[in-house]
């Protein structure tokens, strides 16, 4: 019995110790939640403070994104973006000037080649006012070939460098009667052969005479395709590669027509037309000339800003185009 006695303490401890052991953890549960809704009441704080700054962040970057074309020239641009943006830049020229083309009056190769070699120094306003007496009074190489220097001069004096470009003139014409029997040569490595005559030359005469591709690189081509990042040289030679490198051999020709139209027009040395620029958003040169619309307007030229071209006889997509002839020499 005593025994019996001695084992019921043990079972009130089981039933005592236990249940306040049992209900222990119940805390701990009520804690539980308790924590959990702590930590909910953060959370919820942390989600409307997520938004706002989220909201902060996305100010500045909306921002800063007109801004990003003209820090993009400090960042790295792949070649595939490059070449893609360059193409880009180039069909969009094409919408703007479908009526690309040679700026120079001529009717043969022999005219296109003497107007080309005439235009150094001068522009092509003045060279297409000059060229209808030369070729009038000398339509051939023949005739040129045997040219008194002295009467060539006096019909050259309006191009400037007039003494050098007779000698060119008249030196290429005897190339010419010489060496390819009165004939301009559809070939690179014979035109540059000729006085006065460089790849420059070469390529407009190329291009625009025989529909052989080339690039021009004259002054304005120059300028554009540094402006735009296509290309970092400095040397003809080497921006012609680097930019045909670009383009397929195809384009070459109407992209040369194309940035040289830009440039004559809208894209000017000193003061380009941003504002009125329609490639401003592919430029990481934006914002160097006139950006606003109404003043970049007035610094149009040519067909763009309402007055003559270049041409004397322009093509009639450049006068369907809207675009002037140029006037004859002495007229204004």
């Amino acid at each position: 019995m005593k025994s019996a006695k001695s084992t019921q303490p043990a079972k009130t401890t089981k039933s005592s110790t236990p249940a306040k052991t049992a209900k222990a953890p119940a805390p701990a549960k009520r804690a539980t939640p308790a924590k959990a809704t702590g930590t909910a009441a953060p959370t919820k704080s942390a989600k409307r403070t997520t938004p706002a700054k989220a909201t902060k962040a996305a100010t500045p970057a909306k921002a800063a994104a007109t801004p990003a074309k003209a820090t993009t020239p400090g960042k790295p641009e792949s070649r595939t973006a490059l070449v893609r943006r360059a193409r880009r830049m180039n069909r969009e020229l094409a919408e703007i000037y479908p009526y690309a083309h040679p700026e120079l009056d001529f009717e043969n190769p022999f005219q296109l080649v003497v107007a080309t070699v005439l235009s150094a120094q001068t522009t092509d306003l003045r060279v297409n006012q000059t060229t209808p007496a030369l070729f009038a009074k000398y339509p051939t190489p023949e005739d040129l070939a045997v040219a008194d220097p002295e009467d060539v001069e006096e019909i050259l004096r309006p191009t400037g460098f007039f003494r050098a470009k007779t000698k060119s003139v008249i030196g290429l014409s005897k190339a010419l009667v010489e060496q390819f029997d009165g004939e301009v040569p559809g070939r690179l490595e014979d035109l540059v052969k000729l006085p006065g005559v460089g790849r420059k030359t070469a390529f407009v005469v190329l291009g625009n005479a025989f529909g052989r591709p080339g690039i021009t690189v004259d002054t304005h081509f120059q300028r554009l395709v540094r402006r735009w990042k296509w290309t970092e040289a400095t040397e003809p030679d080497k921006i012609e590669a680097a930019v045909g490198a670009l383009f397929p051999k195809s384009d070459w020709t109407m992209l040369s027509h194309h940035v040289i139209f830009h440039g004559r027009r809208i894209c000017h040395a000193r003061k380009p037309a941003c504002g009125a620029c329609p490639v401003a958003p592919l430029c990481p040169a934006f914002g160097v000339g006139e950006t606003d619309p109404e003043k970049a307007r007035k610094l149009l030229k040519y067909e763009k800003g309402g007055f003559p071209g270049q041409r004397l006889n322009p093509p009639q997509a450049y006068l369907d185009a809207g675009g002037r002839p140029a006037p004859p020499l002495g007229t204004v």
